[in-house]
């Protein structure tokens, strides 16, 4: 009976130092919160992944722009976007993992009081510009999209804003973030994978992002364009050294996702080829890139036809360098910018230089990176078929080709510039007996927001001229 007792007046001694029962369920060897750093640097991976993976359930930009093609699944290549979750899995991806850990980084960076002013001022605008980034990826995917009520837990059916005022809106955003960003003191170090924490850096990295948002939207607002490059050049990357780059790790969850895709360590998957319609171009111009980019196929470099059944075997695949887990992903570099400054200078903006010094910088820029020389970079620019001089068309044929060159393992990039610049030509697969197909301009929206949020899908449809694919967005006026 004292035994018993003992008992019973030791559990009402416990009992007495917990609020509830809820208090027995929290595991002292786990944090309770992620510090912003983490979900910084969690949210910047989420994102490298999303644009840089291959998975055919998430991302098929590569097959819009004809880098790859498949060998025997062709619903992708065909751009069928509802026999698989497509814009489900990228909407969830860019909503739920990305932007909703931003904003949590942000609440807790915000609420820090212990942070000098400087710092916190730092790392609000590195979160602030991951946000600008990754909406300019929603807007630019989809058009309309929910915004200004989104991420609102309280808030099941958020309306949709329309996408040019979501644009300027991320513009100002982005201008205010650049302002207030102060090199003398440091921002996220441990968790800054692009710069640690140099905010020098992350100063180019802001630039460089506006001269991007800028040119986007040079065909239908070329004032606030021109504005927004004028502002920008000064202060943009100036090498490869600027890059914003993602370092992969050797090992599952933090690899490469391409090496979970294609055949390699992770799986004996057989699923993609390059695709014929980049290869014959670089053949012809004896592209120094192509042992980078492709494997041969004894000694010679061939593309699977687009659009149609390949044996894995028969053609060039995915080189080595990028199946490699630990390949680095690229979410803006230096190639890219000197081309942006070669089209601003086309287009009559003020910026430093001609176009052809931009445009030859963007292509070595590109060569070397992935590891050529610069002599090889010399002895392609040349070839009458790169010169800016004799290359063929204008100069959105000129630049628009080369950059979708560059751009290769950047499937999004290569696709958001082939609508702005229409270049170079690519044509749907043509298939015998079938209705013609269009490349897409946009993805359609998730099947989750037709069936749980119908009026605002429905209104957001009817706003930007139909939920389909061919639908061009407000920038996309060419």
């Amino acid at each position: 009976m004292k035994k018993i007792l003992i008992c019973l007046l030791s559990m009402v001694l416990v009992a007495s130092c917990v609020d509830d029962l809820d208090d027995y369920n929290v595991d002292p060897k786990r944090t309770s919160e992620a510090p912003p750093a983490t979900l910084f640097t969690n949210a910047v991976l989420s994102l490298s992944d999303a644009l840089t993976t291959p998975n055919v359930n998430f991302n098929n930009y590569r097959f819009y722009v004809q880098h790859w093609t498949s060998t025997q699944y062709l619903d992708e290549p065909r751009y069928n976007m509802t026999s698989r979750l497509i814009p489900q899995n990228m909407w969830q991806e860019l909503y739920r993992d990305v932007l909703a850990d931003l904003k949590e980084a942000k609440r807790l960076v915000t609420e820090d009081q212990f942070l000098e002013a400087e710092e916190k001022n730092n790392q609000l605008a590195q979160i602030e510009m991951m946000e600008v980034y990754t909406w300019f990826v929603i807007v630019t995917t989809w058009g309309d999209v929910p915004y200004t009520e989104a991420l609102d837990p309280t808030n099941a059916l958020p309306a949709y804003d329309d996408d040019q005022a979501i644009f300027n809106d991320l513009i100002s955003r982005l201008n205010t973030a650049i302002g207030h960003v102060d090199p003398a003191a440091s921002g996220f170090q441990a968790g800054d994978v692009f710069y640690n924490g140099d905010m020098d850096q992350w100063l180019k990295f802001g630039n460089s992002l506006k001269l991007k948002m800028g040119m986007v939207i040079a065909d239908v607002d070329p004032g606030q364009a021109r504005t927004l490059v004028e502002e920008a050049a000064p202060n943009v990357f100036t090498s490869n050294d600027d890059n914003a780059v993602f370092p992969y790790l050797s090992a599952p969850p933090n690899n490469n996702p391409i090496s979970d895709n294609v055949l390699g360590p992770f799986t004996s998957r057989e699923d993609y080829v390059a695709a014929n319609t980049l290869v014959d171009v670089m053949n012809a111009l004896d592209d120094p890139r192509r042992p980078e980019y492709f494997t041969d196929v004894d000694g010679e470099f061939i593309g699977g036809v687009y659009g149609f059944e390949n044996v894995y075997t028969d053609f060039s695949t995915v080189s080595e360098k990028i199946a490699d887990p630990t390949f680095e992903s690229l979410l803006l570099d230096y190639s890219e910018v000197e081309f942006l400054l070669a089209e601003a200078v086309e287009r009559g903006f003020s910026v430093p230089g001609t176009a052809e010094e931009h445009y030859n910088s963007a292509i070595t820029a590109s060569i070397t990176y992935w590891g050529r020389s610069e002599a090889e970079a010399d002895a392609y620019l040349a070839q009458p078929g790169v010169s800016y001089t004799s290359a063929p068309g204008d100069w959105r044929q000129k630049i628009g080709t080369q950059k979708w060159i560059a751009l290769y393992n950047r499937g999004f990039d290569a696709w958001l510039e082939w609508r702005r610049l229409d270049a170079p030509d690519l044509q749907p697969p043509a298939i015998s007996g079938a209705a013609a197909l269009t490349i897409p301009k946009r993805l359609i929206y998730p099947i989750n927001e037709q069936t749980l949020n119908p009026e605002n899908r429905s209104a957001a449809a009817s706003a930007i001229g139909g939920d389909e694919a061919s639908t061009r967005l407000f920038w996309d006026v060419q």
